[in-house]
Order: C-alpha cells, then structure tokens, then sequence
C-alpha cells in the first residue's frame, strides 16, 4: 500500500495513493464509516495501519475505483508528519562512504545520533544554511518509519515491526564535525536539516528489500547511488539494535545511512532518489 500525507485546505492528512489518483483517508471514513485517523501519525501511534492496509487488500481497491480523488499531481505534497518522537541517524552504513569518511574499515556496531524534530521539513521547502558553518552536506537516505512499539528484539521481529519506508535527506555541517568528533550531534540539529518524504510504503510493496536503490543527487545529476543489499548493517539489524538501546515506539523515524553525500549551496538542489518513490528534493537558502 501507497500512502502520501497532503495539504488540502490547509490540512496536512493522509491519502491512498492509487495509479495516478490520491484518494483522502477522510474521504473513506466518512464513505465507509470507519473509526480510523486522518493522519498519519495518529493512525501509526493508534495501532490502524493494518486494519487499513487489510480493509484496502480485501475490498479497498476495488471500492475506491469509484471514490472521490485529487489526481496526484494536484496535491502538495508535505512531509508524512511534522513530530515524531524521535528521529534516529545511523552514519558509516555502506562501505565505500565508511571508508570515504574514516580511512578505516567499518565499525561492529552502528555510529548513531539523534535529529530533534526542529529539523524536519518536507518535500519542496527550504534548507536553511546558518551562519555559523560553511561546508554544509546533504545525504539521500532509506527512511523506515517504525509501526510497532519494540524493545529487545530479534532481527525477524524487527522487519514486522517496520510500517513501511520513505525518502529523506539529512543534512550535516560538515566543518563543525571536522573540528571534533564530538560536535556530532550539533553538526546534525540545525532547523531544516532534515527532509522527510511525503510517502510511505509498506514492507509488502517491496520483494526483495536488498534490491532498493538509494541515489544522492544535486540540480538533477545523481552523484551517488548504492543498494541496500550493500548496506553494512540491513535495516533489521539496525532496528534490533536501536532496540535494545531504547524502546522504539510508532512513528518514530529510522534514517539508514547514506551511498554518498554532496556539498550544498545557497541556490542548490539536492534530493533523494528511491526506487518505486518519487523524487525528494529542497532547494537551498542562506539562513539564519
């Protein structure tokens, strides 16, 4: 199942996406009389997404062929929601950027950090470089939002405990890091530093996982791109390890890690590209 968070009438809710047409959730409680959500975060948080992806596989699809629709390319898109709970980066996941970054082989266990949700934007809205850096990056990454509240658990357990996935972009200032490894965490919370994609699709839309392509581009050139079958550490793994440092709970985000990042420009436009999703990208802007 396809499903995108849009702004109509100045409400951020959540769609089905269906060909070519987006079809509001509202739109379904009101026709079928459903105690459902219209967002997507409470739907996550509430336990409902399976009961909609159930109610789409067995009777939806056919029902919605007469609903009421916005074609696709008339909705604005937005980010699938503003405030997760937590939003959880893990660096140094494939390979070549490891050893791009490091010089060294990867680590046994994933770097990770934490974004506050002050960072988050969605699809088409601006990244505001600020002044205290001058080499700022942008990093196209898989996103998993998480659908389950999981703490301790195994690999298969976390795969089942992942909603669906989306496209983002995290933003680094790259010379604030460089000046201390420990300025990490800083060099990654600046508001706007990260993107959050508009769609979310479920596990089940995909046959294999490792076969996902993730692309880092800049002004419409992809400059890196990568599988995530290459990734160092899969997306169960990551999950199951977050898990047993802190208790994930629905929507929280997930990033896994980027094939390759790009230096970023006031007038630049940089974007995620993943196979099966649309296109993320932000311009550029000289900030605060």
């Amino acid at each position: 199942m396809r499903l995108s968070t849009v702004k109509i009438d100045g409400v951020e809710q959540v769609a089905i996406v269906e060909k070519e047409k987006t079809i509001l959730v509202q739109t379904i409680i009101d026709k079928e009389n459903k105690d459902w959500s219209y967002q997507l975060f409470d739907i996550l948080q509430k336990g409902q997404l399976n009961e909609i992806a159930q109610w789409y596989e067995s009777l939806g699809k056919v029902k919605l062929e007469d609903a009421s629709y916005q074609p696709i390319n008339d909705s604005q898109s937005v980010p699938l929601y503003r405030h997760p709970n937590k939003i959880i980066g893990v660096g140094f996941n494939y390979m070549d950027k490891a050893v791009e970054l490091t010089g060294e082989p990867p680590m046994k266990e994933p770097v990770i950090f934490i974004k506050p949700d002050t960072s988050l934007i969605g699809p088409g809205e601006s990244i505001e470089l600020p002044k205290q850096s001058n080499h700022v990056t942008a990093e196209g990454e898989l996103a998993l939002v998480i659908g389950k509240t999981l703490k301790n658990v195994s690999e298969q357990d976390a795969i089942n405990g992942i909603a669906g996935f989306t496209t983002s972009l995290d933003m680094t200032a790259k010379d604030i890091h460089a000046e201390d490894p420990r300025f990490l965490q800083r060099s990654k919370s600046f508001d706007t530093f990260f993107s959050l994609g508009d769609q979310l699709l479920t596990v089940d839309e995909f046959l294999n996982i490792n076969e996902i392509t993730v692309k880092t581009s800049l002004n419409g050139k992809v400059t890196h791109g990568n599988k995530v079958g290459n990734m160092m550490y899969s997306p169960a793994f990551i999950v199951s390890f977050l898990s047993q440092v802190m208790t994930l709970y629905p929507g929280d985000i997930v990033l896994t890690g980027t094939p390759g990042s790009v230096t970023i420009k006031s007038g630049d436009v940089p974007g995620c590209q993943i196979s099966n999703f649309t296109l993320l990208e932000n311009n550029v802007v000289s900030g605060y």
